[in-house]
């Protein structure tokens, strides 16, 4: 690869934030390298590992070494969060447009094609894609807490985003790393982005049951910690004061 290539801007970054999930790593990327045809030739893939205890860190070394090359891959030293670790790949990528999927196979990342088309065609200044899961492939009980959840949620925040939770997420980079930095704001983009002014466009998306391993969290945890940053949300909008216009002398 020359210099030139090197220092060419990436149109699209997409990141990927995964702790313990090794066994899902290769057939993840796998499904990922299929669709990167139909994405900008300038598109790069980052991973960031969380503090993995697994084998996680080796497998995506085995992904960079046997079929994604340019897989850029960084590590927490300890866990910090998947909030964190996202803004951490946001920060670190040189994308106009950020891509965000989870590592545990239950997105199907040929949406990120439609997505990025979705945002990259609109006529809004800086849109915001939200892939939707319409059906889950979930437990009964973890169906009810995040029916629960996007309820109450839409009822206090206003967003107009019906599944506000959902992995996959295409967005400006420069816009996202205007906002604040909490572990949980992964959640809340359509309320947090919408006030920095973003466009929800909500597209549904496949969602599929896990390949390997479990969620790292419970439903209880889950709601504890969803109501205290729902809070937190609705204390930053009412607190966040922006221009809508800037006039320049």
């Amino acid at each position: 690869m020359s210099a030139s290539e090197l220092n060419t801007p990436k149109t699209l970054s997409i990141v990927t934030a995964v702790l313990n999930e090794a066994d899902n790593i290769i057939p993840v990327f796998r499904e990922i390298q299929n669709v990167l045809p139909s994405l900008p030739d300038h598109t790069e893939i980052i991973a960031v590992n969380d503090g993995s205890t697994d084998d996680t860190i080796n497998k995506l070394l085995y992904v960079r070494e046997n079929f994604i090359p340019n897989l850029k891959i960084i590590s927490h030293p300890s866990r910090l969060g998947k909030s964190a670790s996202l803004r951490t790949g946001i920060t670190a990528a040189s994308g106009d447009w950020i891509a965000t999927i989870d590592g545990d196979g239950q997105d199907d990342p040929s949406a990120i094609v439609t997505m990025f088309k979705l945002a990259s065609q609109s006529n809004f200044t800086h849109p915001l894609v939200v892939g939707v899961r319409k059906k889950r492939s979930d437990r009964l009980s973890r169906r009810f807490a995040t029916r629960f959840a996007n309820g109450l949620r839409q009822k206090l925040l206003q967003d107009g985003c019906p599944d506000t939770g959902a992995p996959l997420k295409l967005f400006p980079r420069e816009l996202f790393l205007q906002i604040p930095q909490f572990e949980g704001v992964h959640r809340f983009l359509p309320a947090l982005l919408g006030h920095y002014g973003a466009t929800l466009i909500c597209h549904e998306v496949k969602h599929r049951a896990r390949l390997h391993g479990s969620s790292k969290y419970t439903n209880f945890n889950r709601a504890l910690v969803g109501i205290r940053d729902l809070l937190g949300v609705m204390w930053l909008q009412n607190r966040t004061k922006l221009p809508k216009t800037i006039k320049k002398h």
